[in-house]
Protein backbone atom coordinates (compact mmCIF):
# COMPACT_ATOMS: atom_id res chain seq x y z
CA UNK A 1 0.00 0.00 0.00
CA UNK A 2 2.97 2.46 0.91
CA UNK A 3 6.56 2.76 -0.82
CA UNK A 4 9.41 3.26 1.64
CA UNK A 5 11.82 4.92 0.79
CA UNK A 6 15.44 5.65 3.53
CA UNK A 7 17.75 8.45 2.96
CA UNK A 8 20.18 10.02 5.48
CA UNK A 9 20.50 13.77 6.18
CA UNK A 10 23.44 15.84 6.48
CA UNK A 11 21.91 18.32 8.56
CA UNK A 12 18.51 16.87 10.37
CA UNK A 13 17.54 20.41 12.39
CA UNK A 14 17.94 22.49 8.71
CA UNK A 15 15.76 19.48 7.26
CA UNK A 16 13.01 19.78 9.66
CA UNK A 17 12.72 24.02 8.78
CA UNK A 18 12.39 23.47 5.54
CA UNK A 19 9.92 20.39 5.35
CA UNK A 20 7.43 22.63 7.73
CA UNK A 21 7.60 25.39 4.79
CA UNK A 22 7.44 22.76 2.28
CA UNK A 23 4.09 21.56 3.77
CA UNK A 24 2.44 24.73 3.98
CA UNK A 25 1.26 23.48 0.67
CA UNK A 26 -1.21 20.94 1.94
CA UNK A 27 -4.60 21.24 3.12
CA UNK A 28 -4.03 18.96 6.15
CA UNK A 29 -0.31 19.10 8.06
CA UNK A 30 0.60 17.50 11.32
CA UNK A 31 4.23 17.52 12.61
CA UNK A 32 5.24 16.24 16.31
CA UNK A 33 8.56 17.04 17.26
CA UNK A 34 10.24 15.31 19.81
CA UNK A 35 12.66 18.65 20.38
CA UNK A 36 15.29 15.74 20.83
CA UNK A 37 14.54 15.83 24.71
CA UNK A 38 15.94 13.15 26.43
CA UNK A 39 12.66 10.97 27.03
CA UNK A 40 12.27 6.99 27.16
CA UNK A 41 9.50 6.53 25.47
CA UNK A 42 10.17 8.80 21.96
CA UNK A 43 9.63 6.42 18.76
CA UNK A 44 10.90 9.61 16.57
CA UNK A 45 12.88 12.83 16.58
CA UNK A 46 10.10 14.25 14.20
CA UNK A 47 7.10 13.21 11.76
CA UNK A 48 5.35 14.90 9.14
CA UNK A 49 2.30 14.28 7.38
CA UNK A 50 0.32 16.14 4.90
CA UNK A 51 -2.02 15.66 2.03
CA UNK A 52 -4.98 13.71 2.86
CA UNK A 53 -5.93 10.64 0.89
CA UNK A 54 -9.33 9.92 3.24
CA UNK A 55 -10.07 11.14 6.55
CA UNK A 56 -13.09 11.45 9.37
CA UNK A 57 -14.25 15.00 11.02
CA UNK A 58 -17.64 14.46 12.98
CA UNK A 59 -18.78 15.58 16.25
CA UNK A 60 -19.12 13.85 19.45
CA UNK A 61 -22.16 11.58 18.81
CA UNK A 62 -20.84 8.22 18.29
CA UNK A 63 -17.66 9.63 17.28
CA UNK A 64 -15.26 6.59 19.16
CA UNK A 65 -17.81 4.29 17.13
CA UNK A 66 -16.92 6.06 13.98
CA UNK A 67 -13.06 6.19 14.27
CA UNK A 68 -13.44 2.45 14.71
CA UNK A 69 -14.82 1.52 12.22
CA UNK A 70 -12.55 3.81 10.11
CA UNK A 71 -9.62 2.52 12.04
CA UNK A 72 -10.40 -1.01 11.35
CA UNK A 73 -10.98 -0.28 7.32
CA UNK A 74 -8.64 1.68 6.99
CA UNK A 75 -5.56 -0.07 8.14
CA UNK A 76 -3.09 2.05 7.36
CA UNK A 77 -1.17 5.52 9.34
CA UNK A 78 -3.98 8.02 10.41
CA UNK A 79 -3.04 11.02 11.62
CA UNK A 80 -5.54 13.57 14.08
CA UNK A 81 -7.04 14.35 17.03
CA UNK A 82 -9.97 14.07 19.79
CA UNK A 83 -11.05 17.19 21.26
CA UNK A 84 -11.81 17.34 24.69
CA UNK A 85 -15.44 17.56 24.18
CA UNK A 86 -15.43 13.84 22.98
CA UNK A 87 -16.84 13.02 26.80
CA UNK A 88 -19.81 13.69 26.21
CA UNK A 89 -20.01 10.55 23.95
CA UNK A 90 -18.39 8.91 26.88
CA UNK A 91 -20.94 9.66 29.28
CA UNK A 92 -23.77 11.89 29.64
CA UNK A 93 -22.07 15.37 29.58
CA UNK A 94 -23.11 18.11 27.67
CA UNK A 95 -20.49 21.32 26.77
CA UNK A 96 -22.43 24.60 26.29
CA UNK A 97 -20.55 27.27 27.03
CA UNK A 98 -19.03 29.81 24.56
CA UNK A 99 -16.68 28.32 21.58
CA UNK A 100 -15.20 31.41 18.91
CA UNK A 101 -12.63 27.71 17.30
CA UNK A 102 -15.74 26.10 15.88
CA UNK A 103 -12.95 22.94 15.24
CA UNK A 104 -14.38 19.45 14.56
CA UNK A 105 -15.19 17.14 17.82
CA UNK A 106 -12.69 14.38 16.29
CA UNK A 107 -10.64 14.77 13.23
CA UNK A 108 -8.28 11.81 11.45
CA UNK A 109 -6.94 11.53 8.06
CA UNK A 110 -4.83 8.99 6.52
CA UNK A 111 -1.77 10.85 4.78
CA UNK A 112 -1.03 10.23 1.42
CA UNK A 113 3.25 11.72 2.68
CA UNK A 114 4.77 10.54 5.68
CA UNK A 115 7.71 11.56 6.78
CA UNK A 116 10.17 10.45 9.52
CA UNK A 117 12.78 10.89 11.30
CA UNK A 118 15.30 9.37 13.99
CA UNK A 119 18.94 10.61 14.32
CA UNK A 120 20.12 11.36 10.63
CA UNK A 121 17.99 8.68 9.22
CA UNK A 122 14.85 9.76 7.11
CA UNK A 123 12.34 7.49 6.23
CA UNK A 124 9.60 8.39 3.36
CA UNK A 125 6.47 6.75 3.34
CA UNK A 126 4.05 7.27 0.20
CA UNK A 127 1.20 5.82 -1.01
CA UNK A 128 2.24 3.94 -3.92
CA UNK A 129 -0.62 6.06 -6.01
CA UNK A 130 2.01 9.10 -5.59
CA UNK A 131 5.23 7.28 -4.88
CA UNK A 132 6.37 8.32 -8.42
CA UNK A 133 6.29 12.26 -6.95
CA UNK A 134 9.41 11.16 -3.69
CA UNK A 135 12.07 12.18 -5.45
CA UNK A 136 10.59 15.11 -7.12
CA UNK A 137 9.14 16.02 -3.42
CA UNK A 138 12.75 15.28 -1.86
CA UNK A 139 14.53 18.10 -3.93
CA UNK A 140 11.68 20.78 -3.79
CA UNK A 141 12.22 20.33 -0.01
CA UNK A 142 15.76 20.90 -0.24
CA UNK A 143 15.42 23.88 -1.98
CA UNK A 144 13.14 25.34 0.09
CA UNK A 145 13.22 29.00 1.46
CA UNK A 146 12.51 30.73 4.77
CA UNK A 147 9.56 33.16 3.38
CA UNK A 148 9.60 37.03 4.51
CA UNK A 149 7.80 37.75 7.27
CA UNK A 150 5.16 40.50 7.52
CA UNK A 151 5.32 42.67 10.46
CA UNK A 152 1.70 42.61 12.07
CA UNK A 153 -0.03 45.05 14.17
CA UNK A 154 0.54 43.99 18.02
CA UNK A 155 -2.08 41.53 19.04
CA UNK A 156 -4.75 42.97 21.82
CA UNK A 157 -4.99 39.73 23.99
CA UNK A 158 -8.16 39.18 26.49
CA UNK A 159 -8.63 37.62 29.53
CA UNK A 160 -12.34 35.70 29.73
CA UNK A 161 -12.20 35.86 33.43
CA UNK A 162 -11.28 38.62 35.41
CA UNK A 163 -9.09 37.87 38.34
CA UNK A 164 -11.63 38.53 40.81
CA UNK A 165 -13.94 35.54 39.07
CA UNK A 166 -11.30 33.97 38.71
CA UNK A 167 -10.96 33.57 42.42
CA UNK A 168 -14.54 33.52 43.44
CA UNK A 169 -14.70 30.52 41.13
CA UNK A 170 -12.01 28.54 42.75
CA UNK A 171 -13.44 29.29 45.89
CA UNK A 172 -16.82 27.54 44.76
CA UNK A 173 -14.58 24.83 43.24
CA UNK A 174 -13.25 24.38 46.97
CA UNK A 175 -16.53 24.32 48.34
CA UNK A 176 -17.41 21.31 46.66
CA UNK A 177 -14.04 19.28 47.69
CA UNK A 178 -14.91 20.24 51.06
CA UNK A 179 -18.53 19.08 51.03
CA UNK A 180 -16.72 16.09 49.81
CA UNK A 181 -18.32 15.92 46.23
CA UNK A 182 -15.35 15.70 44.32
CA UNK A 183 -11.14 15.42 45.63
CA UNK A 184 -9.58 17.38 42.82
CA UNK A 185 -10.47 19.90 39.74
CA UNK A 186 -8.57 20.78 36.74
CA UNK A 187 -10.29 24.21 36.28
CA UNK A 188 -9.10 26.42 33.01
CA UNK A 189 -9.23 29.78 31.59
CA UNK A 190 -9.48 31.48 28.20
CA UNK A 191 -7.10 34.26 26.61
CA UNK A 192 -8.05 34.95 23.50
CA UNK A 193 -7.76 37.63 20.55
CA UNK A 194 -10.65 38.72 18.41
CA UNK A 195 -10.23 40.61 14.29
CA UNK A 196 -7.19 38.71 14.69
CA UNK A 197 -4.53 36.95 11.86
CA UNK A 198 -1.23 35.75 12.69
CA UNK A 199 1.41 33.56 10.59
CA UNK A 200 0.78 30.41 12.40
CA UNK A 201 3.66 28.43 11.18
CA UNK A 202 6.17 31.46 12.24
CA UNK A 203 3.80 31.83 15.97
CA UNK A 204 4.68 27.51 16.05
CA UNK A 205 8.32 28.20 15.68
CA UNK A 206 8.85 30.90 18.11
CA UNK A 207 6.65 28.83 20.57
CA UNK A 208 8.62 25.62 20.03
CA UNK A 209 11.80 27.83 20.28
CA UNK A 210 11.07 28.47 23.52
CA UNK A 211 9.64 25.84 25.30
CA UNK A 212 11.53 22.99 23.00
CA UNK A 213 8.88 20.77 24.97
CA UNK A 214 9.39 16.77 23.64
CA UNK A 215 5.37 16.61 22.21
CA UNK A 216 4.88 19.45 20.01
CA UNK A 217 2.70 19.48 17.38
CA UNK A 218 1.70 21.99 14.60
CA UNK A 219 -1.43 21.12 13.10
CA UNK A 220 -3.22 22.46 10.05
CA UNK A 221 -7.06 21.06 8.84
CA UNK A 222 -7.47 23.73 5.96
CA UNK A 223 -8.70 27.17 8.37
CA UNK A 224 -8.14 25.42 11.30
CA UNK A 225 -4.64 25.72 13.61
CA UNK A 226 -2.99 24.42 16.10
CA UNK A 227 0.67 25.50 17.50
CA UNK A 228 1.23 23.04 20.47
CA UNK A 229 4.09 23.40 23.03
CA UNK A 230 2.98 20.11 25.35
CA UNK A 231 5.44 18.48 27.64
CA UNK A 232 3.07 15.89 28.63
CA UNK A 233 2.09 12.33 26.68
CA UNK A 234 -1.46 11.02 27.45
CA UNK A 235 -1.12 7.67 25.95
CA UNK A 236 0.84 5.33 23.85
CA UNK A 237 0.82 1.71 22.50
CA UNK A 238 3.61 -0.47 21.25
CA UNK A 239 2.65 -3.86 21.00
CA UNK A 240 0.46 -4.55 24.01
CA UNK A 241 2.42 -1.98 26.45
CA UNK A 242 0.26 0.86 26.99
CA UNK A 243 2.17 4.04 28.35
CA UNK A 244 0.59 7.30 29.90
CA UNK A 245 2.70 9.74 31.68
CA UNK A 246 0.41 12.55 33.76
CA UNK A 247 1.74 16.00 34.41
CA UNK A 248 0.71 17.59 37.84
CA UNK A 249 2.98 19.81 39.41
CA UNK A 250 4.51 23.03 38.33
CA UNK A 251 7.05 25.63 39.22
CA UNK A 252 9.21 28.33 38.31
CA UNK A 253 12.46 28.33 36.41
CA UNK A 254 15.64 30.63 37.15
CA UNK A 255 18.41 31.52 35.31
CA UNK A 256 20.41 32.06 38.86
CA UNK A 257 21.27 28.21 38.64
CA UNK A 258 20.97 28.43 42.62
CA UNK A 259 17.84 29.48 42.69
CA UNK A 260 16.67 27.13 39.96
CA UNK A 261 17.75 23.94 41.71
CA UNK A 262 16.10 24.95 44.43
CA UNK A 263 12.80 25.91 42.83
CA UNK A 264 12.92 22.18 41.51
CA UNK A 265 13.81 20.48 44.83
CA UNK A 266 10.87 23.10 46.31
CA UNK A 267 8.43 21.04 43.56
CA UNK A 268 10.09 17.90 44.50
CA UNK A 269 9.02 17.90 48.25
CA UNK A 270 5.40 20.37 47.96
CA UNK A 271 3.28 18.33 49.98
CA UNK A 272 0.29 19.90 47.80
CA UNK A 273 2.05 18.77 44.48
CA UNK A 274 2.76 15.58 45.35
CA UNK A 275 -0.80 15.12 46.52
CA UNK A 276 -2.51 16.35 42.92
CA UNK A 277 -0.02 14.02 41.25
CA UNK A 278 -0.53 11.12 42.97
CA UNK A 279 -4.56 11.18 43.07
CA UNK A 280 -4.21 11.67 38.78
CA UNK A 281 -1.79 8.83 39.07
CA UNK A 282 -4.47 6.53 40.96
CA UNK A 283 -6.57 7.74 38.79
CA UNK A 284 -4.82 6.81 35.41
CA UNK A 285 -4.16 3.37 37.33
CA UNK A 286 -7.79 2.46 37.73
CA UNK A 287 -8.34 3.57 33.92
CA UNK A 288 -5.73 1.40 32.74
CA UNK A 289 -6.72 -0.93 34.80
CA UNK A 290 -10.17 -0.90 32.31
CA UNK A 291 -8.37 -2.84 29.95
CA UNK A 292 -5.26 -4.41 31.08
CA UNK A 293 -4.29 -7.79 31.34
CA UNK A 294 -4.66 -9.04 35.54
CA UNK A 295 -1.66 -7.53 36.88
CA UNK A 296 -0.45 -5.45 34.60
CA UNK A 297 -0.97 -2.38 35.82
CA UNK A 298 2.64 -0.47 37.32
CA UNK A 299 3.73 3.03 38.31
CA UNK A 300 7.13 2.74 36.94
CA UNK A 301 7.77 6.13 38.45
CA UNK A 302 6.01 8.25 40.99
CA UNK A 303 6.06 12.43 41.07
CA UNK A 304 9.75 12.63 38.86
CA UNK A 305 11.13 15.55 38.33
CA UNK A 306 11.38 16.70 35.01
CA UNK A 307 13.26 20.43 33.47
CA UNK A 308 11.42 22.33 30.64
CA UNK A 309 13.11 25.45 29.32
CA UNK A 310 10.01 27.70 30.75
CA UNK A 311 9.17 24.80 34.26
CA UNK A 312 9.69 22.58 36.06
CA UNK A 313 7.21 19.67 36.39
CA UNK A 314 5.79 16.71 38.76
CA UNK A 315 5.17 13.43 36.18
CA UNK A 316 4.19 10.16 36.88
CA UNK A 317 4.90 7.06 34.12
CA UNK A 318 2.09 4.78 34.49
CA UNK A 319 2.28 1.21 32.22
CA UNK A 320 -0.60 -1.92 31.79
CA UNK A 321 -0.36 -4.49 29.40
CA UNK A 322 -3.92 -4.28 27.29
CA UNK A 323 -5.98 -7.47 27.08
CA UNK A 324 -6.61 -8.61 23.34
CA UNK A 325 -10.40 -8.79 23.69
CA UNK A 326 -10.36 -4.41 23.53
CA UNK A 327 -9.65 -2.80 20.41
CA UNK A 328 -6.92 0.11 20.35
CA UNK A 329 -10.13 2.85 20.12
CA UNK A 330 -11.66 0.94 23.87
CA UNK A 331 -7.77 1.68 24.87
CA UNK A 332 -8.51 5.23 24.65
CA UNK A 333 -12.33 5.18 25.13
CA UNK A 334 -11.58 3.59 28.62
CA UNK A 335 -9.34 6.72 29.47
CA UNK A 336 -10.31 10.04 27.83
CA UNK A 337 -10.33 12.56 28.68
CA UNK A 338 -7.14 12.73 30.93
CA UNK A 339 -7.43 12.63 34.13
CA UNK A 340 -4.36 15.33 34.55
CA UNK A 341 -7.31 17.48 32.37
CA UNK A 342 -10.23 16.81 34.71
CA UNK A 343 -9.54 16.25 38.13
CA UNK A 344 -11.40 13.14 40.23
CA UNK A 345 -13.78 11.40 40.46
CA UNK A 346 -14.15 12.00 36.78
CA UNK A 347 -17.61 12.34 35.74
CA UNK A 348 -18.23 14.94 39.00
CA UNK A 349 -15.52 16.97 37.97
CA UNK A 350 -16.15 16.96 34.67
CA UNK A 351 -19.87 18.16 35.66
CA UNK A 352 -18.17 21.37 37.75
CA UNK A 353 -15.77 22.29 34.87
CA UNK A 354 -18.74 22.60 32.53
CA UNK A 355 -20.41 24.67 35.11
CA UNK A 356 -17.60 26.77 36.41
CA UNK A 357 -15.53 27.69 33.10
CA UNK A 358 -16.54 30.15 30.47
CA UNK A 359 -15.39 28.78 27.28
CA UNK A 360 -15.59 25.22 25.86
CA UNK A 361 -12.75 23.83 25.80
CA UNK A 362 -12.59 21.70 21.95
CA UNK A 363 -9.17 20.84 21.24
CA UNK A 364 -7.60 22.48 24.17
CA UNK A 365 -6.99 19.73 26.79
CA UNK A 366 -7.92 16.83 24.17
CA UNK A 367 -5.29 15.09 22.38
CA UNK A 368 -3.43 15.01 19.06
CA UNK A 369 -1.75 11.87 17.55
CA UNK A 370 -1.65 9.27 15.21
CA UNK A 371 -1.89 5.20 14.98
CA UNK A 372 0.34 3.19 12.97
CA UNK A 373 -0.73 0.46 10.43
CA UNK A 374 -0.09 -2.42 13.30
CA UNK A 375 -2.08 -1.25 15.81
CA UNK A 376 0.31 1.37 18.05
CA UNK A 377 -0.21 4.93 18.59
CA UNK A 378 1.08 7.55 20.63
CA UNK A 379 -1.04 10.83 21.53
CA UNK A 380 -0.01 13.83 23.48
CA UNK A 381 -1.78 16.08 25.53
CA UNK A 382 -3.26 19.68 24.34
CA UNK A 383 -1.63 21.84 26.87
CA UNK A 384 0.62 24.85 26.14
CA UNK A 385 -0.90 25.60 23.03
CA UNK A 386 -2.39 28.31 20.93
CA UNK A 387 -5.71 27.36 18.75
CA UNK A 388 -6.55 29.80 15.71
CA UNK A 389 -9.28 29.91 13.52
CA UNK A 390 -8.47 31.67 10.58
CA UNK A 391 -11.49 32.02 9.02
CA UNK A 392 -13.30 33.67 12.13
CA UNK A 393 -9.70 35.57 12.97
CA UNK A 394 -9.88 34.22 16.48
CA UNK A 395 -6.85 33.71 18.58
CA UNK A 396 -7.16 31.52 21.66
CA UNK A 397 -4.99 29.86 24.42
CA UNK A 398 -6.29 28.44 27.48
CA UNK A 399 -4.40 27.46 30.80
CA UNK A 400 -5.48 25.83 34.43
CA UNK A 401 -4.35 24.28 37.52
CA UNK A 402 -5.43 21.38 39.92
CA UNK A 403 -7.52 22.71 42.71
CA UNK A 404 -7.34 20.95 45.92
CA UNK A 405 -8.45 20.80 49.21
CA UNK A 406 -5.07 22.82 49.87
CA UNK A 407 -5.02 25.09 47.28
CA UNK A 408 -5.04 28.91 47.80
CA UNK A 409 -6.95 30.55 45.12
CA UNK A 410 -4.34 33.83 44.70
CA UNK A 411 -1.63 30.79 44.36
CA UNK A 412 -3.52 29.29 41.90
CA UNK A 413 -3.83 32.29 39.81
CA UNK A 414 -0.17 32.87 40.05
CA UNK A 415 0.60 29.44 38.25
CA UNK A 416 -1.73 30.18 35.43
CA UNK A 417 -0.09 33.21 34.48
CA UNK A 418 3.44 31.13 34.88
CA UNK A 419 1.82 28.68 32.39
CA UNK A 420 0.38 31.54 30.07
CA UNK A 421 3.66 33.22 29.76
CA UNK A 422 5.04 31.74 26.95
CA UNK A 423 2.03 32.00 24.48
CA UNK A 424 1.69 35.44 25.39
CA UNK A 425 5.44 36.14 25.16
CA UNK A 426 4.60 34.19 21.24
CA UNK A 427 1.58 36.46 20.11
CA UNK A 428 3.36 39.67 21.67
Amino acid sequence: MRTSILKTLDNKSQFKIKLLNWSQQFREVIFMDSNDYHQNYSSYDYILAVDSFTSIKTDFINAFDDLKQYHQVTKDWLFGYLSFDLKNDIEVLHSNNFDGLDFPDLFFFQPKKIFLVKGNQLEIQYLNMCDEEVEEDFAAILETQNPEIKIKDPITIEQRISKEKYLEKVTKILDYIHRGDIYEANFCMEFYAQNTMINPLRKFQKLNEISKPPLAVFLKNNKHFLLCASPERYLKKVGEQLISQPIKGTSKRFLDSIEDEKSKNKLANDTKERAENIMIADLVRNDLSKTAQKGSVKVEELCGIYSFEQVHQMISTITSKLDDKYSVIEAIKTTFPMGSMTGTPKVSVMKIIEEMEETKRGLYSGAVGYFTPTGDFDFNVVIRSILYNQENKYVSFSVGSAITTQSVPEKEYEECLLKAKAMREVLS
